[in-house]
């Protein structure tokens, strides 16, 4: 038993410490057609522009920009195409600024073409050290949103036709998708759940607490995406690991009280875990145009992810029991331990 609860407990730290949640390298595209040609903005953090090239560097282009415009302007030349309508378009330098509160470089290009094209192309590589880098992508045609979009290095190239628009089950799927990915890269979720299914229970039983958690973390995540309430990042990521320690003495101290307090603790703490999914959907930076259906299918998202979570875990936990009570005994013990060690070690971090 010993071995087996320190190799969940080591696994644990090494998953916590390669994998802080929500660290994640984003950029920004914007896309406004227009009849005298295309503007386009680029922004991200000052980090990944000198992640990219050795010869920017990060401080130096917080604090003199200009300096190194020619740098930046060859790198998003060099990595990002733009055609109209099958005809390449070639970029023009329109400023480069320092956003100061967020430690990002905005890069202005414009792109000259002569009258409304029926389609634009972009094949954006402007990242891809980082294999995690997402680039979110709007596009506009006179000042009215037309698409969303996502990027990643799997997916360096889209065609948006301007004619239309794009259908609800176009961002709906995107979203969706990126609510999914970001339950499964984000380990402190993970290991919250992990606390809650611990002690195992009736599926009636399960199913009552994640439900619970979802409508909290959902009042939340709709609250602060709209602003509605916003408390600082740093003390509801150091409260996210501070749940995760709690579910986790919890299962460890727990001696068969015949009440269940896991549906407190999930309703409770959903409402801190929802303030740290709006936190990411902050960083998407989404335009208020498009912001109802992308919030909604970000949380679907979520939750489909959350799911499969528990469909994975939740009945092996209850196949231990069956067969033997010792051993599962010993898996809730180690499991306990390695939630509360994650816990800590993320709560330490984030009140450096």
């Amino acid at each position: 038993m010993n071995r087996f609860a320190c190799s969940l407990l080591l696994a644990s730290l090494l998953w916590a410490a390669s994998a802080i949640a929500h660290d994640l390298p984003l950029s920004y595209i914007d896309l406004h057609v227009n009849e005298a040609g295309i503007d386009v903005t680029i922004e991200t953090s000052a980090k990944n522009f000198a992640r990219e090239l050795a010869t920017i560097d990060e401080e130096a282009l917080l604090l003199q920009p200009d300096a190194q415009r020619d740098s930046v302007f060859a790198l998003g030349a060099s990595r990002m195409e733009l055609s109209a309508d099958g005809a390449a378009l070639h970029p023009e330098f329109r400023g480069i600024e320092v956003l100061s509160a967020r430690k990002d470089v905005r890069l202005r290009l414009f792109y000259r073409f002569q009258g409304s094209p029926e389609q634009v192309s972009l094949r954006s590589e402007l990242f891809s050290a980082d294999p995690r880098h997402k680039t979110f992508v709007n596009v506009y045609r006179d000042e009215a949103l037309k698409y969303q979009d996502i990027l990643n290095n799997s997916t360096v190239t889209r065609a948006y036709v301007l004619a239309g628009r794009q259908t609800t089950p176009s961002v709906i799927r995107r979203f969706v998708q990126e609510g999914v990915h970001h339950i499964f890269i984000g380990p402190d979720h993970i290991l919250f759940l992990v606390g809650l299914l611990l002690l195992g229970g009736t599926i009636k039983q399960l199913l009552k607490i994640i439900t619970a958690f979802t409508i909290a973390h959902s009042v939340t995540l709709v609250l602060a995406t709209l602003n509605l309430v916003n408390p600082p990042a740093r003390v509801i990521e150091a409260a996210i690991a501070l749940s995760i320690i709690f579910v986790g003495a919890h299962a460890l101290l727990y001696r068969g009280q015949t009440r269940d307090w896991r549906l407190l603790f999930a309703f409770g703490f959903g409402f801190i875990h929802g303030f740290g999914f709006a936190n990411v959907l902050r960083e998407m930076q989404l335009p208020p145009q498009a912001l109802g259906w992308s919030l909604f299918s970000f949380n679907l998202g979520v939750e489909l992810g959350q799911a499969c979570i528990v469909l994975a875990i939740a009945p092996a936990l209850a196949f231990l029991a069956r067969r033997s009570a010792s051993l599962s005994r010993q898996v809730v013990l180690a499991g306990s331990f390695g939630v509360i060690a994650a816990g800590a070690f993320w709560l330490t971090e984030r009140l450096q």
